[in-house]
C-alpha cells in the first residue's frame, strides 16, 4: 500500500478498558501516542502539529499521494484521489483527473466540489486559513466536471505539486453549512462525524485519548489486519517512553536522543534508522512585537511591520548564534544524536550546502559584534543598550535597558527543555538575563501565532518528499499575525527572488537548482531569523509484536492498516 497522506508538529493502557471507548478487541488495535496537551482539532484545515496531523491522515484523503519507494509524487496512489495528470506545455494549468467510487463515510460521494469548497475557504481571509500562502503560487481552481478539476499557477513551479497537493477535498455538504468565520470552532473539528480514509472517528477525550475505527470497506482497503488506532497523550515524553517500554503502546516516531541506543541494543523491539528530516531552532521576532502587522497588503506592497527592540537588529542575531555553543548543545541535549545546520536546510537533503560552516561558538566574537550594534557590558557584567539600533530609530528612552527578553518553549519536551536551559546559561554568561518557560504546546503555538513574542524553541520537520522550498515557513505570504507560518517576519528580497528562481527553473533539474538554494542558505546564515540548531538523527520504532512493520525513511506507517498485532 502506498503512503497516500500528504506532509507539507499519564494514561496506562489499564485505564482503556475504563473509557467510555468503541469495544476493540485486544489484537490488531494499533496503539501509539503523544505527549503534552494532546491534539486540540482534527481539522484538515486547522490542523498544524504532529499530534493530530497523523490522525488526520488516517480519517481522510488527500488529493495527491507519495509513492513511497521513490519518495516522490506519483499519480494513481492508494489512499490519494488524483488518478491522473497532464501538464500544459508552458508548465502552468494542470488538469487532474480524480478517481470515482470514493465517497464520504456517511455515503456522499467525493467530487470535484469538495475540491473546489477547500479552494473557497483558502481564498477567503474570514476563514484564516493557516496554509493561505499557497495561494502566492496557485492562482486559480477550475471545476470541468464531477471529476475534472484544472488548477493553474501564477508561474512554474517545480513544487508545483506540492502545492496543489495541498487543496485536499473536504467535506463540503457539512462544512459549508457554517460560515467561514465559525469553522475554525466547529463542534466538528474535535468529534468529526464525516470522514473518508482508512480509518473513522471513534472518540476523543481531550489531553487524554483518541480512538479511531477501521473503514474496512475503503475502496483502497485491500489487504486490512487493524481494529483500529488509539493514541494515548502522555503528561510528558519521559512517561510516554516508559509507556512504550511496558508494552502498553506498539509504535513511536519521536524517540529521545538519549534513549536511543537503549532501543538498539534492545532484542525486543524493531528498530529503524534513517537520515533525519526533523530539525531544532530557536526562532527570533524581528517585527515589532506591540503590534503586529502582516508582511504584505492586499494590493502586495509591503507593510511597515516596525523592529523588536531587540533581535530587529541582525548583527545582534548573529552575536547571539556565536554565543551559543551548539555542539554542547547537541552532546547534552541530544547526546550526539544530530548534525548541525548552518542554515535552514537539513543535510539530509540534495540542496543542502556542505561547504557552508555553521557560525562557530566564539563568546569573544560576540561581545564585539554586540558592542558594534549597540549592546556592551556595564560594570556588572550585564549587557546594556548604548547607542543600540531601537534607541537610535525607535524609542532614545530604550537607551540604558538592559538585554532581558523571554524565550519560550513546550512543556514536556525534555530535549527542548534541556536546549532552553543550556542557552539560557550560556547567553547568560555573556550578560543576557533569558526568561525561560516551557509552556503548554497549545498555549505556546497561539503565542507564535500572535507574533507578540521575543524567542522560542521548537521544530520542523522537512517535508516529504524533500522540498527545499520554503514559502511556506519564510515567504513575505506567510507572515500573517495570526496564520501563516513566517512567526519571525522574515523579509529579504534576493532571497524571494532567488526562492522564485530556483522553482521556476524549466525541467527542475535538481543539480541546476542546488548551487541557488545554497547561496539562499548563505542569505539564511547572514540575516538569522532563527539560531540553526541540528537535524536529528531519524529512528522509528515498534514492538515485536507488530507484523508487517516495514518503514521507509519518512514514512513510518505506509503500510498500518496491513499490520497485524497481539495485544495481548
Amino acid at each position: 500500500m502506498s503512503k497516500a497522506r500528504f506532509f507539507l508538529m499519564c494514561l496506562s493502557l489499564l485505564l482503556v478498558a475504563g473509557l467510555a471507548l468503541p469495544a476493540f478487541a485486544q489484537d490488531n488495535v494499533a496503539i501509539t501516542s503523544t505527549f503534552g496537551g494532546g491534539p486540540d482539532t482534527f481539522s484538515q484545515i486547522y490542523c498544524t502539529g504532529t499530534d493530530c496531523a497523523d490522525m488526520v491522515g488516517y480519517m481522510y484523503m488527500g488529493l495527491l499521494g507519495v509513492d513511497v519507494e521513490t519518495a516522490t509524487i506519483q499519480p494513481n496512489q492508494l489512499g490519494a484521489l488524483a488518478e491522473s495528470w497532464t501538464v500544459s506545455d508552458d508548465n502552468l494549468v494542470y488538469d487532474i483527473k480524480l478517481r470515482e467510487g470514493f465517497t464520504w463515510s456517511d455515503g456522499t460521494p467525493i467530487t470535484s466540489a469538495d475540491i473546489a469548497y477547500h479552494w473557497e475557504i483558502l481564498n477567503n481571509p474570514e476563514a484564516a486559513h493557516p496554509q493561505a500562502w499557497l495561494l502566492d503560487t496557485l492562482s486559480s481552481l477550475e471545476v470541468i466536471d464531477d471529476y475534472n478539476i484544472r488548477i493553474t499557477v501564477s508561474s512554474p513551479a517545480c513544487s508545483a505539486l506540492s502545492y496543489i497537493g495541498g487543496v485536499s477535498p473536504l467535506p463540503s455538504h457539512i462544512l459549508s453549512q457554517s460560515a467561514p468565520a465559525e469553522l475554525a470552532t466547529l463542534e466538528f473539528n474535535l468529534a468529526p462525524t464525516v470522514t473518508s480514509g482508512y480509518f473513522t472517528f471513534g472518540q476523543h477525550r481531550p489531553a487524554e485519548i483518541t480512538s479511531l475505527l477501521a473503514n474496512k470497506e475503503h475502496p483502497d482497503a485491500g489487504e486490512f489486519n487493524l481494529e483500529g488506532i488509539i493514541q494515548l497523550v502522555s503528561s510528558d515524553q519521559a512517561v510516554q517512553i516508559e509507556q512504550f517500554l511496558e508494552g502498553e503502546t506498539n509504535f513511536l516516531e519521536s524517540l529521545p536522543p538519549d534513549r536511543k541506543q537503549e532501543f538498539r541494543e534492545n532484542a525486543d523491539l524493531q528498530v529503524y534508522e534513517y537520515p533525519g528530516n526533523t530539525w531544532d531552532y530557536l526562532g527570533f521576532n524581528t517585527a515589532d512585537p506591540t503590534n503586529p502587522q502582516p508582511a504584505l497588503a492586499e494590493d502586495g506592497t509591503r507593510i511597515e511591520q516596525g523592529i523588536h527592540p531587540i533581535f530587529g537588529d541582525k548583527r545582534v542575531r548573529q552575536a547571539l548564534a556565536h554565543a551559543v555553543d551548539v555542539d554542547a548543545i547537541i552532546a547534552g541535549a541530544v547526546f550526539g544524536e544530530a548534525d548541525r545546520m548552518p542554515a535552514h536546510i537539513v543535510p539530509a537533503s540534495w540542496a543542502f550546502n556542505s561547504d557552508l560552516a555553521p557560525r562557530g561558538y566564539d563568546t569573544e566574537l560576540a561581545l564585539s559584534m554586540l558592542a558594534e550594534a549597540g549592546w556592551v557590558q556595564n560594570d556588572e557584567g550585564k549587557l546594556v543598550c548604548q547607542g543600540c539600533l531601537y534607541a537610535t530609530e525607535v524609542d532614545p528612552a530604550f537607551e540604558g535597558s538592559a538585554m532581558e527578553f523571554e524565550l519560550l518553549t513546550n512543556a514536556g519536551n525534555t530535549r527542548r527543555e534541556a536546549i532552553g536551559a543550556i542557552i539560557q546559561d550560556q547567553l547568560g554568561q555573556i550578560g543576557a538575563t533569558v526568561d525561560f518557560q516551557a509552556i503548554e504546546f497549545n498555549t505556546l503555538l497561539e503565542v507564535m501565532d500572535s507574533q507578540e513574542f521575543d524567542t522560542f524553541i521548537l521544530g520542523w520537520r522537512a517535508g516529504y518528499p524533500d522540498d527545499p522550498n520554503t514559502l511556506q515557513l519564510f515567504g513575505a505570504g506567510a507572515d500573517i499575525p495570526g496564520s501563516g507560518f513566517n512567526f519571525t517576519s522574515f523579509y529579504n528580497e534576493e532571497y524571494f527572488e532567488l526562492e522564485a528562481q530556483a522553482n521556476e527553473m524549466q525541467g527542475c533539474d535538481p543539480a541546476d537548482r542546488a548551487p541557488i538554494y545554497q547561496r539562499m542558505q548563505e542569505i539564511m546564515q547572514d540575516e538569522m531569523p532563527y539560531l540553526w540548531l541540528y537535524a536529528q538523527n531519524g529512528m522509528y520504532v515498534a514492538q515485536g509484536n507488530v507484523a508487517g512493520f516495514d518503514p521507509r525513511p519518512n514514512a513510518l506507517d505506509w503500510n498500518i492498516t496491513s499490520w497485524t498485532i497481539s495485544n495481548e
